[in-house]
């Protein structure tokens, strides 16, 4: 059986149907799992626009940044991190969108071949990430991927979420160098 390659790269105007079919298509059941309030979705010309966006914007102006998720050249997924103080840090979400690409371990390798885009586009001191902390996916991925376990909390994430439990997690710019 042939191992599969894993890669990653910024997001193109390509992929923004993608990414949006990928929220839109989403049952309920999943999007609820991942901490999500469905009452709260945007449409699909939202989406687009929200994902377009940044695509014309100089690194320092990003309100958002994505990098799509790759096997074998074929999109699987994406990063994006929010929240962006530019030369400070930012807020990263990770989405795995086919089931058949899920729990195969390819997460924890694919965030630590996003990290050097957000570290060095966006010259981050830290990377946050604020997973359901009822999702165990999420939360398992980064632990293996060198991030830290800060606290739990109850807090609203996200402009699409609802008030839950989250894991706070953290890794430096140090610290991900030690890494490599």
């Amino acid at each position: 059986m042939k191992e599969s390659i894993l890669s990653v790269r910024e997001i193109k105007k390509d992929d923004i149907d993608l990414v949006t079919q990928y929220w839109l298509d989403a049952d309920n059941a999943f999007l609820t799992g991942m901490g999500v309030d469905t009452g709260k979705m945007p449409g699909k010309e939202e989406w687009k626009r929200i994902l377009a966006e940044p695509l014309g914007q100089s690194y320092e102006e990003k309100k958002s940044y994505c990098i799509i998720w790759l096997e074998d050249n074929k999109p699987i997924g994406h990063s994006n991190v929010n929240k962006i103080i530019f030369g400070e840090e930012a807020y990263m979400h990770l989405h795995v969108w086919y089931t058949g690409a899920r729990k195969k371990g390819s997460g924890t390798i694919l965030v630590k071949k996003t990290l050097p885009f957000f570290f060095g586009n966006l010259q981050l001191k830290k990377i946050c990430c604020e997973p359901y902390a009822l999702n165990p996916a999420p939360n398992k991925t980064l632990a293996k991927a060198g991030f830290r376990f800060v606290k739990e909390y109850i807090t609203t994430p996200g402009w699409l979420n609802y008030e839950q439990p989250v894991n706070h997690w953290e890794i430096s710019y140090d610290d991900f160098m030690k890494m490599q």
